[in-house]
């Protein structure tokens, strides 16, 4: 059966194909997520079971919903689109009062998840090896992205906190980066330098998963 169940403020609902769960401020969503909150429109979105596929849709005209895939990364839900859930995500919705989440679990993905890898090391691109401090620095930067609830937070910490989270000297964690960026480039890996350098890294390193929730135990959660 290709249920699907949305956990919202710990209630769990349980969805079976050919029914549809709404969610938004009014009080006729399946979901009412803050009736007096103005800056969630009446009906944000809704979730429904299609041609084999599990579907979001953001049925709001103005506000976009964001979602959050089992990696940790997010994708912006423009007005009116949809996006198909595979496994576990995560939909922010934000308010002018305040965020809420909503918890979705779904029939898992074709491709098996990232946080199945075996081993302490992890080989990427072309025979870079990434070591066990190489991991702790990557988590201690980009815990934020690990985390759920009111901890997650899309956004790589500074050297100087990563670095105090680990009791590392901070060069000491902006040489082992700054030489993992090196080797990555030379091996391929595109974005490594640059504006968007660090935000290129944690997509990277979570995409391919170097490092994952399981992880957040190297910075003691």
């Amino acid at each position: 059966m290709a249920e699907l169940t949305i956990t919202v403020v710990g209630i769990a609902h349980v969805l079976e194909p050919g029914k549809e769960f709404t969610f938004g401020r009014g009080t006729d969503c399946t979901a009412c997520l803050d009736p007096g909150d103005v800056g969630i429109s009446r009906l944000a979105g809704s979730v429904g079971y299609e041609s084999g596929t599990w579907w979001l849709h953001n049925r709001s005209a103005h506000r976009q919903l964001v979602v959050v895939n089992h990696l940790g990364l997010r994708n912006v839900l423009a007005p009116g689109l949809r996006y198909a859930v595979e496994g576990r995500v995560r939909v922010l919705v934000e308010g002018s009062r305040g965020s809420h989440h909503l918890d979705l679990a779904g029939p898992p993905p074709a491709v098996s998840s990232a946080e199945d890898r075996p081993g302490l090391t992890t080989a990427i691109g072309q025979e870079v090896v990434i070591t066990d401090e190489d991991r702790a620095a990557l988590v201690a930067l980009f815990a934020g992205y690990l985390r759920e609830g009111e901890r997650y937070d899309p956004c790589p910490r500074s050297y100087h906190a990563a670095a105090t989270r680990l009791g590392w000297p901070r060069t000491t964690l902006v040489k082992r980066i700054e030489y993992l960026r090196t080797r990555l480039t030379k091996a391929g890996v595109p974005g490594m330098n640059g504006h968007r350098a660090m935000e290129n890294l944690a997509e990277h390193v979570l995409t391919s998963g170097v490092i994952t929730k399981a992880d957040l135990r190297l910075i003691g959660g």
